[in-house]
């Protein structure tokens, strides 16, 4: 396992190298984030040991029994799925990082429950681009509004926007969506929050994204293999 794990990981960091050298962005300004959601402690440690250091993770009961299992590591552990009101404590207490923030009440308890002696919860707001029923997310115009009010939390920095876009036709139309979430986050960059981080982009759609200006994909099956 060790053994593929590593390879896997040099060939996804390949291919974010190979898709910044297309879009003409310096190498390294994409950070890839190893979603380790139902694997284990032991597949981490492989993957840790090939040089990652950041995780993402879905389902938070199983990241807080990981994350504890895993303390003698020096990870970066990011909740990437959505939270509950009676789990927010749990994240706000193991977690460095929240990308999947769609509500002001989810913001303010992450906010009072983050323990004094942590740094802030570093944390992005999860923006439903394209309208997808299914998907969670803050509509486009009513995101404005949430950051405002978010950026303002105490013990909370807001670093960006995540999205979760349905699968496209075309490489272009995946494109366009990307290039939606683009804009969103510069018009709250001139609205003076000082964004830096968009999370979007998995395996199938990479390469669109980093074109269009992620700073953070997720890539889960590609690294670890099929759950």
């Amino acid at each position: 396992m060790n053994l593929s794990i590593a390879d896997n990981l040099k060939h996804v960091q390949a291919q974010i190298e190979m898709a910044c050298r297309a879009a003409g962005r310096p190498v390294g300004r994409v950070r890839l984030l190893a979603v380790s959601k139902t694997w284990g402690p032991e597949a981490v440690r492989a993957a840790h040991a090939a040089g990652q250091t950041a995780f993402g993770e879905n389902y938070i009961q199983e990241a807080v029994d990981k994350i504890t299992a895993l303390q003698d590591l020096p990870l970066e552990w990011h909740c990437i799925g959505p939270i509950q009101s009676n789990k927010t404590r749990l994240v706000a207490e193991h977690f460095d990082w929240v990308h999947s923030i769609d509500r002001l009440k989810i913001a303010q308890r992450l906010s009072e429950q983050r323990p004094a002696h942590l740094p802030p919860l570093q944390v992005c707001i999860q923006v439903n681009v394209d309208g997808g029923e299914t998907k969670s997310g803050v509509s486009p115009q009513e995101l404005p509004a949430l950051a405002q009010a978010v950026a303002a939390l105490p013990r909370l920095q807001l670093r960006g926007l995540m999205t979760i876009p349905e699968p496209a036709e075309t490489d272009e139309q995946m494109r366009a969506v990307h290039r939606q979430a683009k804009q969103l986050s510069e018009a709250l960059r001139q609205q003076g929050l000082p964004l830096d981080t968009l999370s979007m982009g998995m395996s199938a759609d990479l390469a669109a994204a980093i074109a269009e200006g992620s700073t953070m994909v997720r890539v889960g099956t590609a690294i670890f293999g099929k759950r």
